[in-house]
């Protein structure tokens, strides 16, 4: 039983060391690669910071305050995009009928998905991210004890959770829209977006999209104003930080049910 599971996992692996060595192969265009999504990092970054640079406070947070938000969202973000963003090339799978061939082997098609185009040069956006969430854990004065530990890891791991979980949901509704890329991109990288806000600067409507249905402010907002002992707008009082988890089952349940209906939908590229 035991030496079963690694023997299951073995295709995976095979298909992700390919693909990982094949990137390297060209230096060149390797290091392009990591140097635009470093870039496209720090743009992210500076954007944030010449607001906050520029405004005392915004949301009742400060500067080193939107370094740890900033740190959160885009650090979880990062990772699930490494892992799962590629989810949204489905539409070009379905177009060229390269889907069908994942039917026909023995894997579950999400995993082959997840496993199909992983790309290095998204690790220079998680160090990015990860190099701003340091800053801002040294910059805002944190009694790190144990609750606030555990919240930061339980955050780091919901956040992960929910932006992979989103990045699904967009691929399931792919199969119905097929063109509809700009339509669930508002709810992944506009997600992204939302998540480095403030959500108290929003409307009450954007609070309760952001906050309960694209549950992004589970992912920084509410764990930095826990970590900072801020209460909180009315709706999101900052003891729903703890909540993390549910609000990654809420999001990956909504993404399995989507999933397993596009899959049935599906009936083949037609070519």
């Amino acid at each position: 039983m035991g030496e079963a599971r690694p023997a299951r996992l073995t295709p995976y692996r095979a298909v992700l060391g390919s693909r990982l060595r094949a990137q390297r192969a060209y230096p060149v265009s390797f290091a392009t690669d990591l140097l635009s999504a470093l870039l496209i990092g720090l743009v992210e970054f500076a954007e944030m910071w010449v607001i906050f640079h520029n405004v005392p406070r915004l949301g009742g947070l400060d500067l080193d305050g939107m370094l740890l938000l900033f740190g959160l969202s885009n650090t979880s973000f990062a990772v699930a995009d490494m892992i799962v963003g590629h989810a949204d090339t489905l539409p070009t799978y379905i177009r060229l009928g390269r889907l069908d061939a994942f039917y026909l082997r023995p894997q579950p098609l999400l995993l082959q998905l997840m496993t199909s185009d992983i790309q290095l040069r998204r690790i220079a956006r998680i160090a990015v991210a990860a190099t701003v969430l340091a800053l801002g854990v040294t910059h805002n004065d944190i009694a790190w004890t144990a609750p606030h530990i555990a919240l930061f890891a339980l955050t780091l791991l919901s956040g992960i959770t929910i932006f992979a979980g989103l990045f699904v949901c967009a691929a399931g509704a792919q199969f119905f829209l097929i063109d509809g890329a700009e339509l669930t991109n508002a709810f992944t990288y506009g997600g992204s977006y939302a998540s480095m806000q403030p959500t108290s600067v929003f409307p009450a409507p954007m609070k309760l999209v952001f906050g309960f249905l694209v549950p992004v402010a589970f992912t920084s907002y509410l764990p930095t104003i826990a970590l900072l002992g801020l209460p909180g707008p009315a709706l999101l009082p900052n003891w729903l930080a703890w909540a993390a988890p549910l609000a990654a089952l809420w999001v990956w349940t909504a993404a399995l049910v989507l999933w397993r209906l596009g899959t049935r939908h599906y009936q083949g590229g037609g070519g």
